[in-house]
């Protein structure tokens, strides 16, 4: 029962509590940050988090980050910023009807790509291969929430948010419901956009798609969704999945955009540039620590260079990676007077 001295936060824990599934995640009954803040009296500790991600310096980088085509000419192929926008409106769409914890899916959903290099995964795979610490964008996600936003103070979010953050990608499942939400949410944004900017680039055409995959998912990105979203509708309750048949056919489509799209020389040709481009500096700054900017030089005495040069190189957008390699690695021009 409400009260005249309750706070507008205090309000929505409780709706919360009267309108969730028992299978949600509670915003009052968040496991909490690393460091404990007091509350705020306006906002769930999940909607203060969406906040922080939104307003952060990384995640406004994601808009000059590749999705899938590097540099492509026109507006509108999709980045990384345009990505984590889709997936969190289709994560909001199903944690709406499941009853679950939108702040909470919205927040994974808008930080799960922060920590991805430029060039998509060919940037990752490029730093993966050379560092011998190893790359993965979900674990730099969760370092620059941590670690590197605010000047090194990180954005202390909650551990729920931190959780799907982390485990967006692969390997073990997130813990809240919310969080399996937008991993598949991510899956499905991925994989039908990518099929929109391919036809788009002429790739491919929607009649190259298999007629067993048309016909159980629909022609088209909208029905493809609309197809997947009720799946997983129809089959979730304790936990959030496809239907069997369905993710059966969704497997069949991501091989078939991985022969046709993904691994397709006419997409991915310029991919060996950025790849050598990405392990130039990765060395040239592990070899020049005293090159790095004042904030990674610092990272790099507490932790190593190669953690340094990572970090570094991870939050750089395409165009200014290709920019700083020109700046050194290509010859000056000579002013003549």
């Amino acid at each position: 029962m409400t009260t005249l001295h309750q706070t507008p936060r205090e309000l929505a824990c409780e709706r919360e509590h009267q309108f969730l599934s028992a299978y949600a995640a509670f915003s009052d009954q968040s496991r909490g940050r690393e460091r404990a803040e007091a509350e705020c009296d306006i906002r769930t500790a999940f909607q203060r988090d969406r906040d922080r991600i939104i307003h952060c310096e990384s995640f406004r980088r994601l808009k000059y980050k590749t999705q899938v085509f590097l540099s492509p000419l026109g507006d509108h192929y999709r980045t990384r910023l345009t990505h984590t926008l889709e997936v969190s409106q289709i994560a909001r769409t199903i944690a709406s009807a499941l009853c679950l914890n939108e702040n909470l899916t919205e927040a994974v959903a808008m930080g799960h790509d922060l920590g991805h290099t430029p060039f998509g995964h060919a940037g990752e795979r490029a730093l993966d291969a050379v560092c011998p610490l190893g790359f993965q964008h979900y674990s730099q996600s969760l370092r620059v929430v941590d670690k590197l936003e605010k000047d090194g103070a990180g954005l202390n979010l909650s551990w729920e948010v931190r959780d799907g953050i982390v485990c967006h990608s692969s390997g073990t499942q997130p813990a809240t419901l919310e969080g399996r939400v937008v991993r598949l949410a991510d899956r499905i944004a991925y994989i039908n956009h990518d099929i929109e900017d391919a036809i788009r680039a002429r790739v491919m055409r929607e009649e190259d798609i298999p007629e067993r995959i048309r016909a159980v998912l629909g022609g088209g990105k909208s029905q493809r969704i609309n197809s997947l979203v009720c799946s997983v509708l129809r089959s979730s309750g304790e936990d959030v999945r496809l239907e069997p048949e369905i993710e059966s056919v969704f497997d069949a489509l991501h091989d078939f955009m991985f022969a046709q799209v993904y691994t397709n020389p006419e997409c991915k040709g310029e991919e060996g540039k950025a790849k050598d481009l990405v392990q130039f500096l990765y060395r040239y700054f592990v070899q020049s620590p005293d090159r790095l900017p004042e904030k990674y030089r610092e990272i790099a005495g507490e932790e190593g260079t190669e953690r340094a040069a990572c970090d570094y190189i991870a939050g750089m957008t395409d165009r200014f990676a290709v920019d700083l390699f020109t700046d050194c690695f290509v010859p000056h021009a000579w002013e003549l007077k």
